[in-house]
Protein backbone atom coordinates (compact mmCIF):
# COMPACT_ATOMS: atom_id res chain seq x y z
CA UNK A 1 0.00 0.00 0.00
CA UNK A 2 1.04 3.40 -0.85
CA UNK A 3 0.35 4.89 2.79
CA UNK A 4 0.31 2.35 5.68
CA UNK A 5 -1.40 2.80 9.04
CA UNK A 6 -0.11 2.68 12.41
CA UNK A 7 -0.87 0.56 15.08
CA UNK A 8 -4.49 0.20 16.95
CA UNK A 9 -4.70 0.95 20.60
CA UNK A 10 -7.46 -1.08 22.03
CA UNK A 11 -9.80 0.12 25.24
CA UNK A 12 -12.70 -1.59 27.14
CA UNK A 13 -15.14 0.82 28.40
CA UNK A 14 -16.72 0.22 31.59
CA UNK A 15 -20.26 0.90 31.30
CA UNK A 16 -22.59 2.40 34.75
CA UNK A 17 -26.34 1.90 35.09
CA UNK A 18 -28.44 3.00 33.71
CA UNK A 19 -27.36 1.09 30.43
CA UNK A 20 -28.67 -1.58 27.54
CA UNK A 21 -27.55 -5.21 28.66
CA UNK A 22 -25.47 -7.28 26.73
CA UNK A 23 -26.47 -8.75 23.24
CA UNK A 24 -26.19 -9.49 19.73
CA UNK A 25 -27.79 -9.49 16.67
CA UNK A 26 -28.86 -5.68 17.53
CA UNK A 27 -28.03 -2.75 15.30
CA UNK A 28 -26.71 0.37 16.08
CA UNK A 29 -25.68 4.20 13.95
CA UNK A 30 -24.26 7.20 15.10
CA UNK A 31 -25.79 10.33 14.75
CA UNK A 32 -25.17 14.66 15.18
CA UNK A 33 -22.68 12.81 18.12
CA UNK A 34 -24.69 10.15 19.72
CA UNK A 35 -24.56 6.75 18.59
CA UNK A 36 -28.58 5.25 18.70
CA UNK A 37 -28.84 1.20 19.75
CA UNK A 38 -32.36 -0.77 19.04
CA UNK A 39 -33.03 -4.21 19.85
CA UNK A 40 -30.89 -7.89 19.48
CA UNK A 41 -30.53 -10.81 21.50
CA UNK A 42 -29.64 -11.61 24.59
CA UNK A 43 -31.16 -14.56 26.88
CA UNK A 44 -34.49 -13.63 24.39
CA UNK A 45 -35.34 -11.48 22.02
CA UNK A 46 -34.82 -7.74 23.13
CA UNK A 47 -37.19 -4.40 22.30
CA UNK A 48 -35.32 -1.45 24.15
CA UNK A 49 -34.28 1.52 22.27
CA UNK A 50 -30.98 3.43 23.54
CA UNK A 51 -29.10 6.82 22.62
CA UNK A 52 -25.63 6.86 24.12
CA UNK A 53 -23.51 10.07 24.47
CA UNK A 54 -19.79 8.83 23.00
CA UNK A 55 -18.46 12.10 25.14
CA UNK A 56 -20.01 11.74 28.39
CA UNK A 57 -20.56 7.94 28.18
CA UNK A 58 -23.97 7.87 29.62
CA UNK A 59 -27.26 5.94 27.74
CA UNK A 60 -30.52 6.99 28.27
CA UNK A 61 -33.40 4.70 27.13
CA UNK A 62 -35.88 6.40 24.56
CA UNK A 63 -39.47 5.29 24.41
CA UNK A 64 -39.85 2.17 22.31
CA UNK A 65 -43.70 1.06 23.74
CA UNK A 66 -45.81 2.72 21.37
CA UNK A 67 -47.66 1.30 18.13
CA UNK A 68 -45.67 3.22 16.09
CA UNK A 69 -42.52 1.55 17.01
CA UNK A 70 -40.72 -1.72 16.06
CA UNK A 71 -41.62 -5.10 17.65
CA UNK A 72 -38.71 -7.33 19.22
CA UNK A 73 -36.20 -7.05 16.61
CA UNK A 74 -33.07 -9.36 15.53
CA UNK A 75 -30.70 -9.22 12.83
CA UNK A 76 -32.70 -6.15 11.46
CA UNK A 77 -30.61 -2.67 10.22
CA UNK A 78 -30.51 0.89 10.95
CA UNK A 79 -29.16 3.52 9.05
CA UNK A 80 -29.40 7.69 9.72
CA UNK A 81 -30.13 10.44 7.09
CA UNK A 82 -30.82 13.79 7.47
CA UNK A 83 -32.15 13.24 11.19
CA UNK A 84 -34.03 10.32 10.65
CA UNK A 85 -33.25 6.72 11.07
CA UNK A 86 -34.24 4.18 8.93
CA UNK A 87 -35.12 0.75 10.87
CA UNK A 88 -35.83 -2.50 8.47
CA UNK A 89 -36.08 -6.09 8.96
CA UNK A 90 -35.53 -8.55 11.94
CA UNK A 91 -39.21 -9.62 12.73
CA UNK A 92 -39.94 -13.09 13.90
CA UNK A 93 -41.24 -14.82 10.36
CA UNK A 94 -45.58 -14.62 10.84
CA UNK A 95 -48.65 -13.84 8.82
CA UNK A 96 -47.90 -10.31 10.37
CA UNK A 97 -44.67 -10.06 9.03
CA UNK A 98 -45.57 -10.78 5.68
CA UNK A 99 -48.56 -8.60 5.41
CA UNK A 100 -46.56 -5.25 6.15
CA UNK A 101 -43.40 -3.87 5.10
CA UNK A 102 -41.21 -3.94 8.49
CA UNK A 103 -40.17 -0.37 7.59
CA UNK A 104 -39.69 2.34 10.69
CA UNK A 105 -38.38 5.07 10.87
CA UNK A 106 -37.08 7.54 13.97
CA UNK A 107 -36.95 11.49 14.27
CA UNK A 108 -34.23 12.39 16.39
CA UNK A 109 -35.37 15.94 16.66
CA UNK A 110 -38.51 15.13 18.20
CA UNK A 111 -37.58 11.77 18.93
CA UNK A 112 -40.48 9.65 18.28
CA UNK A 113 -41.62 6.96 15.90
CA UNK A 114 -43.59 6.78 13.23
CA UNK A 115 -44.54 4.38 10.49
CA UNK A 116 -45.00 4.74 6.98
CA UNK A 117 -48.52 3.25 5.69
CA UNK A 118 -47.99 0.55 2.78
CA UNK A 119 -48.42 2.81 -0.63
CA UNK A 120 -48.61 -0.18 -2.59
CA UNK A 121 -52.30 -0.52 -1.15
CA UNK A 122 -53.02 2.36 -3.83
CA UNK A 123 -50.06 2.48 -6.59
CA UNK A 124 -48.60 -0.41 -8.28
CA UNK A 125 -45.38 0.24 -6.02
CA UNK A 126 -43.64 -3.08 -4.87
CA UNK A 127 -41.91 -3.30 -1.32
CA UNK A 128 -39.54 -6.12 -0.06
CA UNK A 129 -40.56 -8.86 2.96
CA UNK A 130 -39.83 -9.18 6.04
CA UNK A 131 -35.78 -10.51 6.17
CA UNK A 132 -32.96 -10.90 8.94
CA UNK A 133 -29.12 -10.51 8.53
CA UNK A 134 -29.09 -8.37 5.11
CA UNK A 135 -27.46 -5.30 5.07
CA UNK A 136 -28.42 -1.76 4.71
CA UNK A 137 -26.23 1.62 2.77
CA UNK A 138 -26.98 4.74 2.62
CA UNK A 139 -25.85 6.45 -1.06
CA UNK A 140 -27.23 9.62 -1.74
CA UNK A 141 -30.68 9.74 -0.47
CA UNK A 142 -31.82 6.25 -0.96
CA UNK A 143 -31.09 3.43 1.36
CA UNK A 144 -29.86 0.32 -0.71
CA UNK A 145 -30.74 -3.44 1.07
CA UNK A 146 -29.24 -6.43 -0.09
CA UNK A 147 -29.59 -10.31 0.67
CA UNK A 148 -31.10 -11.47 4.24
CA UNK A 149 -32.86 -15.00 4.65
CA UNK A 150 -36.50 -15.21 5.32
CA UNK A 151 -37.25 -18.10 8.37
CA UNK A 152 -38.26 -21.44 6.67
CA UNK A 153 -36.98 -19.52 2.83
CA UNK A 154 -33.77 -19.35 2.84
CA UNK A 155 -30.98 -16.62 1.56
CA UNK A 156 -31.91 -14.16 -0.66
CA UNK A 157 -30.68 -12.32 -3.62
CA UNK A 158 -32.75 -9.55 -3.91
CA UNK A 159 -31.59 -5.79 -4.34
CA UNK A 160 -33.87 -3.12 -2.97
CA UNK A 161 -33.70 0.33 -3.45
CA UNK A 162 -35.79 2.85 -1.51
CA UNK A 163 -35.97 6.71 -1.86
CA UNK A 164 -35.94 8.54 1.19
CA UNK A 165 -37.36 11.43 -0.65
CA UNK A 166 -40.16 9.96 -2.57
CA UNK A 167 -40.49 7.36 -0.49
CA UNK A 168 -40.83 4.71 -3.03
CA UNK A 169 -39.28 1.33 -2.99
CA UNK A 170 -37.85 -0.26 -6.55
CA UNK A 171 -36.34 -3.93 -6.85
CA UNK A 172 -32.98 -3.10 -9.11
CA UNK A 173 -32.38 -5.83 -11.86
CA UNK A 174 -30.83 -8.99 -10.35
CA UNK A 175 -30.46 -10.79 -13.96
CA UNK A 176 -26.60 -9.54 -14.06
CA UNK A 177 -23.75 -11.54 -12.36
CA UNK A 178 -23.67 -10.29 -8.60
CA UNK A 179 -23.03 -11.43 -5.19
CA UNK A 180 -25.79 -13.89 -5.02
CA UNK A 181 -28.12 -15.13 -2.21
CA UNK A 182 -26.02 -13.59 0.68
CA UNK A 183 -26.69 -12.79 4.53
CA UNK A 184 -24.36 -12.20 7.91
CA UNK A 185 -22.04 -10.45 5.86
CA UNK A 186 -20.90 -6.62 5.65
CA UNK A 187 -21.40 -3.51 3.11
CA UNK A 188 -20.42 -0.21 3.17
CA UNK A 189 -20.41 3.05 0.48
CA UNK A 190 -17.60 5.31 -0.48
CA UNK A 191 -18.08 8.08 -3.51
CA UNK A 192 -20.35 6.02 -5.90
CA UNK A 193 -20.22 2.82 -4.77
CA UNK A 194 -21.09 0.17 -2.38
CA UNK A 195 -18.98 -2.45 -1.48
CA UNK A 196 -20.19 -5.90 -0.04
CA UNK A 197 -17.82 -8.90 1.49
CA UNK A 198 -18.23 -12.32 3.02
CA UNK A 199 -20.94 -13.63 4.38
CA UNK A 200 -23.35 -16.94 4.26
CA UNK A 201 -24.21 -18.07 0.73
CA UNK A 202 -26.75 -20.85 2.45
CA UNK A 203 -24.56 -22.27 5.19
CA UNK A 204 -21.44 -21.73 3.00
CA UNK A 205 -19.25 -19.18 4.77
CA UNK A 206 -17.32 -16.71 1.76
CA UNK A 207 -14.44 -14.13 1.28
CA UNK A 208 -15.71 -12.99 -1.22
CA UNK A 209 -15.67 -8.77 -2.22
CA UNK A 210 -17.91 -7.02 -4.69
CA UNK A 211 -18.32 -3.25 -5.55
CA UNK A 212 -21.64 -2.14 -7.07
CA UNK A 213 -21.85 0.94 -9.37
CA UNK A 214 -24.45 3.76 -8.39
CA UNK A 215 -23.98 5.20 -12.17
CA UNK A 216 -23.57 1.92 -14.06
CA UNK A 217 -26.11 -0.32 -11.57
CA UNK A 218 -23.37 -3.17 -12.34
CA UNK A 219 -21.28 -5.57 -9.85
CA UNK A 220 -18.08 -6.37 -9.74
CA UNK A 221 -16.28 -8.61 -8.58
CA UNK A 222 -12.55 -7.96 -7.08
CA UNK A 223 -10.31 -10.42 -7.00
CA UNK A 224 -7.61 -10.03 -4.05
CA UNK A 225 -4.39 -12.18 -3.57
CA UNK A 226 -4.74 -11.82 -0.09
CA UNK A 227 -7.40 -10.73 3.11
CA UNK A 228 -9.34 -11.91 5.54
CA UNK A 229 -10.29 -15.20 5.61
CA UNK A 230 -14.14 -16.17 5.23
CA UNK A 231 -16.27 -14.83 7.28
CA UNK A 232 -19.99 -14.11 8.78
CA UNK A 233 -21.21 -11.79 11.30
CA UNK A 234 -18.47 -9.35 10.80
CA UNK A 235 -18.79 -5.49 10.49
CA UNK A 236 -17.23 -2.68 8.50
CA UNK A 237 -16.85 0.83 8.21
CA UNK A 238 -14.92 3.75 5.75
CA UNK A 239 -12.06 5.04 7.20
CA UNK A 240 -10.74 7.56 5.14
CA UNK A 241 -10.58 6.20 1.88
CA UNK A 242 -10.34 2.36 3.12
CA UNK A 243 -12.74 0.13 4.68
CA UNK A 244 -12.04 -1.16 8.02
CA UNK A 245 -13.59 -4.66 8.86
CA UNK A 246 -13.62 -6.25 12.11
CA UNK A 247 -14.35 -9.58 13.58
CA UNK A 248 -16.64 -12.24 12.77
CA UNK A 249 -16.16 -15.47 12.25
CA UNK A 250 -15.36 -18.42 9.92
CA UNK A 251 -18.39 -20.60 11.77
CA UNK A 252 -20.63 -19.16 14.25
CA UNK A 253 -18.43 -20.99 17.26
CA UNK A 254 -15.25 -19.31 16.13
CA UNK A 255 -15.10 -15.11 16.58
CA UNK A 256 -12.30 -13.52 15.76
CA UNK A 257 -10.56 -10.17 16.74
CA UNK A 258 -8.57 -9.50 13.28
CA UNK A 259 -8.98 -5.98 12.14
CA UNK A 260 -8.43 -5.50 7.75
CA UNK A 261 -7.94 -2.43 6.05
CA UNK A 262 -9.08 -2.47 2.44
CA UNK A 263 -7.36 0.55 0.15
CA UNK A 264 -10.37 1.20 -1.78
CA UNK A 265 -7.93 3.28 -4.33
CA UNK A 266 -5.19 0.16 -4.48
CA UNK A 267 -7.89 -2.28 -3.82
CA UNK A 268 -5.14 -4.15 -1.55
CA UNK A 269 -5.61 -5.71 1.90
CA UNK A 270 -3.43 -4.87 5.03
CA UNK A 271 -4.28 -6.68 8.77
CA UNK A 272 -3.75 -3.93 11.08
CA UNK A 273 -1.36 -4.26 14.28
CA UNK A 274 -2.39 -4.24 17.83
CA UNK A 275 -0.15 -1.68 20.52
CA UNK A 276 1.92 -4.19 22.88
CA UNK A 277 -0.34 -4.95 25.47
CA UNK A 278 -3.53 -3.66 23.75
CA UNK A 279 -5.54 -6.92 22.50
CA UNK A 280 -9.08 -6.68 20.75
CA UNK A 281 -11.69 -8.87 21.83
CA UNK A 282 -13.36 -11.41 19.52
CA UNK A 283 -16.11 -11.49 18.54
CA UNK A 284 -19.07 -12.23 16.10
CA UNK A 285 -22.29 -10.68 15.44
CA UNK A 286 -21.53 -7.73 17.67
CA UNK A 287 -22.11 -3.77 15.79
CA UNK A 288 -19.32 -1.39 15.27
CA UNK A 289 -19.76 2.43 14.19
CA UNK A 290 -17.16 4.84 13.58
CA UNK A 291 -16.68 8.49 14.85
CA UNK A 292 -14.72 11.66 13.68
CA UNK A 293 -13.43 13.07 10.66
CA UNK A 294 -11.82 10.25 9.52
CA UNK A 295 -14.23 8.20 9.41
CA UNK A 296 -17.10 9.99 7.79
CA UNK A 297 -17.67 8.48 4.40
CA UNK A 298 -16.82 11.42 1.50
CA UNK A 299 -19.88 12.39 -0.50
CA UNK A 300 -20.04 11.46 -3.98
CA UNK A 301 -18.15 13.14 -6.85
CA UNK A 302 -21.03 14.62 -8.20
CA UNK A 303 -22.82 15.40 -5.28
CA UNK A 304 -25.81 18.17 -5.22
CA UNK A 305 -24.62 21.09 -3.55
CA UNK A 306 -27.85 20.61 -0.89
CA UNK A 307 -26.44 17.19 -0.64
CA UNK A 308 -23.14 18.17 0.62
CA UNK A 309 -24.39 21.27 3.16
CA UNK A 310 -26.94 18.50 4.90
CA UNK A 311 -23.45 16.08 5.10
CA UNK A 312 -21.52 18.30 6.82
CA UNK A 313 -24.47 20.32 8.98
CA UNK A 314 -25.32 17.03 10.10
CA UNK A 315 -23.30 13.94 9.78
CA UNK A 316 -19.97 15.25 9.55
CA UNK A 317 -17.40 15.32 12.54
CA UNK A 318 -18.89 18.77 14.26
CA UNK A 319 -20.84 18.78 17.49
CA UNK A 320 -22.10 21.14 20.69
CA UNK A 321 -19.52 20.94 23.35
CA UNK A 322 -20.57 21.64 26.68
CA UNK A 323 -17.65 23.67 28.73
CA UNK A 324 -19.31 22.69 31.84
CA UNK A 325 -19.01 18.72 31.06
CA UNK A 326 -15.54 18.21 31.85
CA UNK A 327 -14.68 16.38 35.26
CA UNK A 328 -13.17 17.99 38.00
CA UNK A 329 -12.49 14.54 39.41
CA UNK A 330 -13.32 11.10 38.23
CA UNK A 331 -16.53 11.09 40.54
CA UNK A 332 -17.83 14.46 39.72
CA UNK A 333 -19.30 15.22 36.14
CA UNK A 334 -19.72 19.10 36.83
CA UNK A 335 -17.52 21.16 38.72
CA UNK A 336 -18.12 23.70 41.17
CA UNK A 337 -17.02 26.70 38.76
CA UNK A 338 -18.13 27.47 35.61
CA UNK A 339 -14.71 27.20 32.81
CA UNK A 340 -13.78 29.09 29.95
CA UNK A 341 -12.17 27.15 26.98
CA UNK A 342 -9.02 28.91 26.01
CA UNK A 343 -8.06 26.12 22.80
CA UNK A 344 -8.59 22.64 22.56
CA UNK A 345 -6.23 20.14 20.18
CA UNK A 346 -7.34 16.53 19.75
CA UNK A 347 -4.85 13.48 19.15
CA UNK A 348 -4.41 10.39 19.67
CA UNK A 349 -2.75 10.86 22.79
CA UNK A 350 -5.89 13.51 24.19
CA UNK A 351 -8.32 10.56 24.51
CA UNK A 352 -8.81 10.00 27.84
CA UNK A 353 -11.23 8.18 30.75
CA UNK A 354 -11.82 10.10 34.15
CA UNK A 355 -13.88 7.86 35.84
CA UNK A 356 -17.37 7.17 33.80
CA UNK A 357 -16.94 10.25 31.49
CA UNK A 358 -15.13 10.15 28.12
CA UNK A 359 -12.87 13.66 27.34
CA UNK A 360 -10.32 15.09 25.76
CA UNK A 361 -7.64 17.44 27.51
CA UNK A 362 -7.97 20.65 26.49
CA UNK A 363 -6.11 24.21 28.16
CA UNK A 364 -8.54 25.73 30.21
CA UNK A 365 -9.17 28.91 32.76
CA UNK A 366 -11.46 29.33 35.12
CA UNK A 367 -13.47 32.50 35.14
CA UNK A 368 -17.03 34.18 36.25
CA UNK A 369 -18.76 33.66 32.92
CA UNK A 370 -22.34 35.32 34.29
CA UNK A 371 -22.18 38.30 32.52
CA UNK A 372 -21.75 36.48 29.31
CA UNK A 373 -24.89 34.14 28.91
CA UNK A 374 -27.96 35.28 27.45
CA UNK A 375 -31.18 34.48 29.97
CA UNK A 376 -32.37 31.85 27.31
CA UNK A 377 -28.77 30.64 26.98
CA UNK A 378 -29.05 26.98 28.60
CA UNK A 379 -25.37 25.93 27.29
CA UNK A 380 -22.03 26.48 25.26
CA UNK A 381 -22.11 25.64 21.76
CA UNK A 382 -18.92 25.86 20.78
CA UNK A 383 -18.27 23.61 17.82
CA UNK A 384 -15.29 21.31 18.02
CA UNK A 385 -14.02 18.09 16.42
CA UNK A 386 -14.99 14.86 17.51
CA UNK A 387 -11.86 12.41 18.21
CA UNK A 388 -11.41 9.59 15.55
CA UNK A 389 -12.81 6.76 17.53
CA UNK A 390 -14.06 2.76 16.54
CA UNK A 391 -16.57 1.50 18.58
CA UNK A 392 -17.71 -2.02 19.43
CA UNK A 393 -20.76 -2.53 20.98
CA UNK A 394 -21.84 -6.09 21.85
CA UNK A 395 -21.40 -9.42 19.97
CA UNK A 396 -20.95 -13.05 21.05
CA UNK A 397 -19.64 -14.38 23.15
CA UNK A 398 -21.64 -13.02 25.90
CA UNK A 399 -19.80 -11.75 29.16
CA UNK A 400 -21.52 -12.24 32.58
CA UNK A 401 -22.34 -8.80 32.96
CA UNK A 402 -25.02 -6.66 32.98
CA UNK A 403 -24.52 -3.64 30.68
CA UNK A 404 -23.59 -4.23 27.64
CA UNK A 405 -19.33 -4.61 26.35
CA UNK A 406 -17.96 -1.15 24.52
CA UNK A 407 -14.54 -1.09 23.21
CA UNK A 408 -12.91 1.57 21.41
CA UNK A 409 -10.19 1.26 18.98
CA UNK A 410 -8.35 4.90 18.15
CA UNK A 411 -5.46 4.17 15.13
CA UNK A 412 -2.22 5.64 14.55
CA UNK A 413 -0.96 7.01 10.98
CA UNK A 414 2.78 6.64 10.14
Amino acid sequence: MSEKTGSCLWTSVPQMSPAPCNRYKHAICAYNGNIYLLGGRGKHSLKDFWKYSVVCNKWMELDCDNDTAPDELEEHTMVPHQGVLYVFGGLRDSAYSDSKTPLWLFDTAKEHWFYIEEQSLHSQNVAPANKKGHSAVVLRSSMFIYGGYIDMRGTSQEFWRFDMDSRLWSLLNMTQVGPGPRHSHSAITHQDYMYLYGGLQGLKEQRDLWRWSYHSHTWTCIRTSSGPSRLMGHSAVVYKDSMLLFGGGETQTAPSNCLWSLNLTTLMWERLPSLPGSTAPCRIHHRCVGLGPKFQPRPPNNASSKELCISKNKDNTFRPFKNKCFPSSPLKCQPEEDIELQNLHVDLKSINTYGNCLTFENHVAQGNRESEHSENETEDTMEVPMPDLLLILGGKPLKDQAAISVWQMTLGDS
